[in-house]
């Protein structure tokens, strides 16, 4: 017990004398995150085990949120303190969730990792019992103390990189990623590859994924002899990747590696689905091009309203519609709990007919009523008085209103139209704001910060039309950009601003 009570101690004066160090080096303010040291008796290994927990950055203690876990080997801030940074950073681009990080800290590696043993290696040989010890004692407790989900990847590099791929082979439901960096497959003769082709058939279905990286130009970890392995076995269900990086080193391609490997094990691109026009009304006879953009690998959409799975049709950069429909599109993940789904309503009625131009109106802005408080999508500012009025002329900024936040802008007047034809109207705003023609409803904003333009498509005729746009500002980081695309421009697909001389407001 005094033993294992000197380990802890000693642990605890490197964490925080490397905590200390990185401070005096800096030179602008950080955040020192040593996490949560933890531990917890195996009997598997027949010892006690210490931990490093981390939680997001966004957990509030008492909440019912939940997490997946990544789980790092030979833990510690060699591998722990970098691969937390990397991974905050993959989140904060929104190509992963937050998640509660596991370090796992070693005692013998060579015993821990090895799935066999070998004459020079007198400890080697223990990877069965610290699998056991993974499944059957440290998960269990991390989802029992911890908000955990159960959805879990497995981080190993080196001689633990060759222990993921062992751990996927033998208990491939423990984890939901497995990701090896420059394993040590050379072990035990290619002890790994030789099983692999047994073990990989139960794979099938289980919708996991394996990412592999190398170095390019050394063949020394037998890594190739694996991916032959996997290119004939690896079943349905199984995604995986291999990677050879130019110019590094067994240490340094660590950094590369994760970074790719947890986009890999995740496989969505931002989260989002984007696409352009994404509701509108269709002249039968008169179709229309749906533009998709982002990767198109995973996504797939119906026209029936339907959700679509798998078998629907692969998502194209266009796609034409010639009536009605309710597409519906579903980005397919690594993880089916971080699939997405966007849907867009397109409909077959009686279009938009112009207004009269009344005689009291003149070209250059449309009319603005500017009103200060918090304001509801109930809001009915008819009779209101507004603090400020005027024209959204050539030197109308709505970063120049007196308030950043908080208020509302009603803009209105008559838009004119010079063609005969389809026009998407594109909005950018903040929460509950809405845009009206002939006082129908186009667009109501209810977007986020990675779904910020809302788009309506609908043909017109020649002439004038009333416009009302309500635009309730709450968050300072959303900006209001209304534009549209003309019949004459639509196949640029770039959105411009209503001109001026288009614009009018009543004298």
């Amino acid at each position: 017990m005094k033993n294992k009570f000197i380990s802890f101690f000693i642990l605890l004066i490197i964490i925080s004398c490397i905590a200390n160090r990185s401070q005096a080096q800096d030179t602008v303010r950080r955040i020192s995150d040593i996490g949560i040291l933890d531990s917890l008796h195996s009997d598997f290994l027949k010892e006690e085990r210490i931990l490093q927990v981390f939680m997001p950055q966004d957990y509030k203690p008492g909440s019912n949120d939940k997490y997946d876990v990544l789980y790092v080997l030979d833990g510690g801030n060699w591998n722990t303190g970098l691969i937390k940074n990397v991974q905050h950073f993959v989140e904060g681009e929104s190509y992963m969730p937050p998640t509660i990080i596991v370090s796992v800290l070693g005692i013998d590696r060579i015993k821990d990792f090895t799935p066999t043993h070998g004459a020079d290696w007198k400890t080697s040989g223990g990877a069965g019992n610290f699998l056991g010890f993974i499944k059957d004692e440290l998960i269990p407790y991390i989802n029992k103390k911890y908000p955990s989900n159960g959805d879990n990847t497995l981080w190993g590099h080196s001689l633990g990189g060759m222990f993921v791929i062992n751990a996927l082979l033998n208990e491939p439901k423990t984890f939901k990623s497995y990701i090896a960096v420059d394993p040590s497959l050379w072990w035990g003769d290619s002890y790994i590859q030789k099983i692999a082709s047994d073990k990989l058939p139960a794979l099938a279905g289980l919708n996991i994924t394996l990412y592999i990286s190398g170095r390019e130009g050394n063949e020394s970890m037998k890594i190739a002899t694996m991916d032959s392995v996997l290119n004939k076995m690896a079943p349905a269900g199984l995604a995986w990747k291999s990677v050879r990086y130019p110019d590094e080193t067994h240490s340094s391609v660590r950094l590369k590696s994760m970074y790719d490997g947890l986009k890999f094990a995740y496989g969505w691109h931002n989260g989002s689905i984007e696409f352009h026009p994404m509701n509108g009304m269709i002249l039968k006879d008169k179709p229309i091009k749906i533009w998709y953009f982002g990767d198109t690998t995973k996504v797939h959409y119906t026209l029936d309203g339907s959700e679509p799975t798998m078998l629907s049709a692969n998502i194209q950069p266009e796609i034409n519609l010639a009536d009605a429909a309710k597409i519906t599109m579903k980005q397919f993940t690594s993880r089916s709990r971080y699939d997405k789904i966007k849907t867009g309503d397109f409909t077959t009625e009686k279009t938009l007919k112009p207004v009269s131009k009344p005689k009291n109106v003149q070209s250059g802005g449309f009319h603005y009523a500017y009103y200060e408080g918090e304001w509801g999508d109930s809001t009915n500012f008819k009779g209101m008085k507004p603090q400020k009025e005027g024209i959204t002329g050539a030197d109308f900024d709505v970063d120049k209103l007196p308030r950043k936040n908080n208020f509302a802008l009603v803009i209105d007047g008559l838009l004119e139209t010079k063609e005969e034809g389809y026009y998407i109207f594109v909005l950018d705003a903040d929460k509950d704001s809405r845009l009206y023609l002939n006082n129908r409803l186009l667009i109501r904003w209810n977007g986020s910060y990675s779904n910020r333009t809302y788009s309506y498509i609908l043909p017109l005729e020649k002439g004038f039309y009333s416009l009302r746009l309500e635009y309730l500002h709450k968050n300072e980081d959303f900006k209001l950009k209304l534009s549209y695309v003309t019949p004459g421009i639509m196949n640029n697909k770039n959105p411009i601003p209503i001109p001026l001389n288009l614009q009018y407001s009543h004298n």
